[in-house]
């Protein structure tokens, strides 16, 4: 069975303050209302309020409704003529669009993590109702359960609204197509991944028993109405008074201009100096605790080795949050240049010891931590967590594979999908041009089609492919697909620990730490340590099966054991 929901990251968590003239910004006065829609499957709800009072510091606040996000106040806002701005440093976004003579509608678009979404926000009278959410657990085969929810709004012309959440596959806002709430009946329709509801609703219509079906499956669900959501326990993560001094930072990478990194600092009590590390996080936009399906690995992994005498920084990526930068046009390679800028900055503190520097990489991050180790003398060891030893395209290939058949998907599905993920990355590194490069991308999907159900068909509408092509064509994936890590691993002649979880699916660990350690062996490195973490998945967690779909159910966000072997092998080579 395949997995349910695509597992999408939307990245929209807006965080966006005040700084414009207050008589040109009162002509926006008001509530502006628009839709964003981030991919073909996934529709936002944005509001931007404005209240500007004479004598008084303007009031701008954005809400993203969908996700549950309001009174988010705006860093800076503009009013000049008719262009109409605003800008949000916290995730690095920002919106530009033109005010139509009127004054009640602006068209532009949205930028943040390096992509660019039209959005049209037009003036209301924000009387629209608060959404309603409805919230419920699927009970799947093999004993897994995902969460769904449902945000519904009520227009004043009765029109009704909603969005769908899997908070754990990471996927929120995903378009619903058709909502029904009237006569004791809730229903649910999503097109992009052929998944509806269909319930009955109580008598004070707080709950509804009814279906969700799927990909030809059938599944129970009943939904709860409720006030908020169900906030996952996450017992890791430090709470104050911490035993440690905390410092939010930020630095310049001298080597990419307009890139300035924020971050915090964590350290022990005391003047030192003391060993330190920086954490690199994994693929795609993270913030500094590298958030995820409701966990804050670097959170967790912070804490620890700070309780245990090691300093550690952690970083905002490139244009996330509050560093600056583009990161949709970055690369693994602009990744380790940020991280040498890290290395510098700890270099430059007093209370930090020199020569006792380390980098700590996770996924992704166990690529950029080799690369950056063997640029320069500064890092004077490295943790690979779930680094890869294979290139970029044999990885995803493996880990598609794996991970369809974790869902229960027949021997046949598995090897249809491997070769189809074999067959998409060849073309993007034979063709260099990109719209050479997508249109025979879509005439390979064309014959791939045949051998698809009928309802995996109806999935591969041309919006969807468009966006899944363009993720393949775009800078980063170009070059993750191509990278090989082994030369540059045997390039690294400082101390190397590589773990991996033995239930990994997405860097698996046997053919992975198997090439990590021949390449380090080849270049005459003989201070490496190799383990394979039993029971742990990706993020190292324990767990069942591995699959991604398990990560946010997990209470636990990083294995004891595996913040033990890190902090112990730290301690020992930063001496």
């Amino acid at each position: 069975m395949r997995a349910l929901v695509p597992a999408l990251v939307c990245g929209f968590g807006l965080v966006v303050g005040t700084h414009a003239r207050a008589d040109d910004l009162a002509k926006l006065n008001g509530t502006w209302e628009g839709l964003l829609k981030a991919s073909p499957a996934v529709e936002l709800r944005l509001v931007w309020r404005v209240e500007v009072k004479p004598g008084v510091e303007p009031k701008l606040f954005v809400d993203s409704p969908d996700q549950g996000a309001k009174d988010i106040k705006v860093d800076s806002a503009t009013l000049e003529k008719d262009a109409v701005a605003f800008e949000s440093k916290t995730v690095a976004g920002s919106f530009s669009g033109k005010l139509n003579p009127a004054g009640n509608e602006i068209v532009g678009e949205w930028k943040q993590g390096g992509g660019t979404f039209p959005l049209t926000l037009k003036k209301s009278d924000g009387a629209e109702a608060p959404a309603e959410i409805w919230e419920g657990t699927l009970d799947l085969p093999g004993g897994q359960k995902l969460r769904l929810v449902f945000r519904l709004t009520t227009a004043k012309d009765g029109a009704v609204r909603a969005t769908m959440d899997s908070p754990d596959q990471g996927a929120l806002g995903l378009k619903v197509d058709e909502a029904v709430k009237k006569d004791g009946a809730l229903k649910f329709s999503l097109k992009a991944i052929l998944g509806e509801y269909s319930g009955k609703l109580n008598k004070d219509g707080s709950e509804a028993e009814g279906e969700w079906k799927q990909g030809g499956a059938t599944f129970p669900l009943n939904l709860k109405k409720v006030s908020k959501t169900t906030a996952p326990n996450r017992p890791q993560e430090p709470k104050p008074p911490l035993p440690y001094d905390e410092e939010e930072v930020a630095y310049e990478n001298p080597k990419a201009p307009g890139v300035k990194l924020a971050g915090t600092l964590t350290k022990p009590k005391g003047t030192g100096p003391f060993p330190a590390v920086l954490l690199i996080t994994g693929s795609g936009p993270q913030d500094r605790n590298e958030a995820l399906m409701g966990h804050k690995p670097f959170l967790v992994l912070a804490d620890s080795l700070t309780r245990r005498g090691v300093a550690v920084l952690r970083c905002d990526d490139r244009g996330i949050a509050k560093s600056t930068g583009d990161f949709g046009k970055a690369t693994t390679e602009d990744f380790a240049s940020d991280a040498l800028a890290g290395v510098s900055f700890l270099k430059g503190r007093k209370d930090i010891n020199p020569k006792a520097i380390g980098l700590i990489g996770h996924s992704e991050g166990g690529i950029v931590a080799p690369m950056a180790a063997s640029q320069s003398p500064d890092v004077a060891y490295i943790v690979l967590m779930a680094g890869t030893g294979l290139t970029g395209a044999e990885i995803l290939e493996m880990q598609s594979g794996l991970i369809l058949k974790a869902a229960g998907a027949s021997e046949d599905r598995v090897k249809l999908q491997m070769s189809t993920i074999r067959k998409l990355s060849q073309v993007v590194r034979d063709q260099a041009d990109n719209e050479k490069a997508l249109q025979t991308m879509k005439e390979l999907t064309k014959t791939i089609a045949d051998n698809l159900t009928e309802e995996e068909r109806k999935a591969l509408t041309p919006e969807a492919l468009e966006a899944q092509f363009k993720t393949f064509t775009s800078p980063w994936f170009r070059y993750f697909l191509t990278y090989d890590p082994r030369p540059t691993l045997k390039k690294v002649h400082c101390p190397v620990l590589a773990i991996n979880g033995e239930k990994d699916l997405q860097v698996p660990p046997k053919e992975n730490l198997a090439e990590i350690a021949k390449a380090l062996k080849e270049g005459g490195n003989t201070k490496v340590t190799i383990k394979e973490l039993p029971g742990l998945n990706h993020l190292f967690q324990s767990c069942k099966t591995g699959s991604p779909t398990e990560y946010a159910g997990i209470e636990e966000t990083m294995n004891p054991a595996a913040l033990e072997a890190m902090a112990a092998w730290v301690l020992e080579n930063a001496r």
